[in-house]
């Protein structure tokens, strides 16, 4: 009752099961307690939606206590009553049929769904019971939750509006749910989703030559909405797969020369890379880098003389890892050595610890991710491996891309492709 909010949600027992197992009361007595929580909130001024817990199992058990406990709850005074899935174990026919009983049985009520994931159905079953006549969903940003996760707002929002025809946030608002989609990851500290639907970074990426040639023609042919609607993106990938008119289109966009012939040329310089091991489809900035590179505008902001890595066990276990490296900046002749967790981590500290007097920019970048494989495993210990590096700033994310029979060789071309990037990226030559 002190906090500000207006409303409140209220939880209460709605499987049989729980009220006699779990709180080990009697049926009735459950019936009480909600309608007084219910009661007592709304006395002090509150909204109160009452989320009705483990809903859809208790009313496969015993519909009429399930719907008893939603009308007590109603009579109390609560504002919405929430349909609440709670193991996300049912399929959306089944929400769809009891979701369905509830808005028949309760008419004049506001009726909510609430899903969880462990089907891989929380969005369908959230959809499922709007179909059936609820008007309140309950969801998060992500679809982060507990266990395998709770219904993802950043595609139920979408489909209501631009699928199902709901008015839901407005259409400028919805164009920053990718904007909101990548905050969320961020300060959850974790590695956005890039498969994820209409908010991910794949998700209206092409890279077949014949889907991309369609796509220049007509968006319709490859894409189910327009990506800016949700505050996305297109993107053509570069790879084998690719043909000269993908490459020609990427050009285009960043507003370099439209010269086929050019293109043709990044296209066979793509696929003598990727004949190494080389993939561009994560790695846009080793991409972009190539592009002028081939164009002849690419100056390094730096160069290497030589890098060292030392690795020592000392007597008691523990590992020290230090990387030495020795660059030349602006003229300048800089040499540095960084202990870090790991060798990748210590020649990305000296790398940093070299160039961050020069460049303080460097300050705002994060490597998020870092990831092996081996390209060509039949070759044993001799194997190559591709590295990919991601990194952040405040301005987005990016991939880089190294291969090397050596995986510090192969990680050194990722980190330098990534910082090389930045600064040009925040100097303005990078388009």
């Amino acid at each position: 009752l002190e906090a500000s909010a207006p409303a409140c949600t209220v939880v209460g027992k709605s499987w049989d099961l729980h009220v006699t197992t779990v709180l080990r009361c009697s049926l009735e007595d459950n019936l009480a307690v909600c309608a007084d929580s219910v009661r007592y909130l709304n006395k002090h001024g509150k909204e109160v939606i009452f989320d009705a817990e483990h809903f859809f199992d208790g009313y496969k058990a015993n519909p009429e206590y399930a719907l008893k406990v939603l009308q007590v709850a109603a009579e109390a005074g609560a504002v919405c009553l929430v349909l609440c899935e709670t193991n996300g174990g049912k399929l959306p026919h089944e929400v769809y049929e009891i979701a369905s009983a509830v808005v028949k049985a309760l008419p004049g009520v506001e009726i909510g769904i609430h899903c969880h994931n462990d089907t891989d159905c929380a969005v369908a079953n959230s959809l499922a019971a709007i179909r059936a006549g609820a008007r309140h969903v309950q969801g998060t940003i992500n679809g982060l939750g507990e266990r395998t996760g709770n219904a993802n707002l950043c595609t139920i929002i979408p489909n209501l509006t631009l699928k199902m025809g709901f008015e839901t946030v407005g259409t400028e608002k919805l164009k920053t749910l990718t904007e909101l989609s990548r905050f969320v990851f961020e300060v959850a500290n974790m590695t956005p989703i890039n498969n994820m639907p209409y908010v991910g970074e794949s998700a209206f990426a092409h890279k077949g030559g014949l889907h991309i040639d369609a796509l220049r023609k007509n968006q319709k042919t490859y894409e189910q909405i327009d990506p800016e609607a949700v505050g996305n993106s297109r993107k053509f990938l570069i790879s084998e797969l690719s043909g000269a008119s993908n490459v020609l289109d990427k050009l285009e966009k960043k507003k370099l020369v439209s010269d086929k012939v050019l293109a043709r040329k990044i296209l066979q310089r793509v696929q003598d890379l990727e004949n190494e091991g080389y993939q561009f489809e994560t790695a846009e900035a080793s991409f972009d880098l190539l592009i002028h590179k081939t164009l002849g505008d690419y100056k390094p902001c730096f160069e290497l003389q030589k890098y060292h890595i030392d690795i020592e066990r000392s007597p008691d276990g523990r590992i020290v890892t230090e990387a030495t490296v020795k660059l030349s900046v602006d003229g300048q002749t800089v040499h540095v050595v960084s202990e870090g967790d790991g060798p990748v981590n210590a020649l990305d500290g000296a790398l940093r610890k070299a160039l961050e007097p020069f460049y303080p920019n460097l300050k705002t970048l994060s490597l998020i991710d870092y990831k092996v494989r081996v390209v060509n495993a039949r070759a044993g210990t001799a194997a190559r491996v591709r590295v990919v590096i991601e990194n952040r700033d405040q301005d987005g994310l990016w991939g880089t891309v190294g291969v090397s029979e050596n995986i510090m060789e192969a990680s050194w071309i990722a980190l330098v492709d990534s910082i090389e990037y930045k600064l040009l990226k925040d100097a303005g030559r990078m388009k």
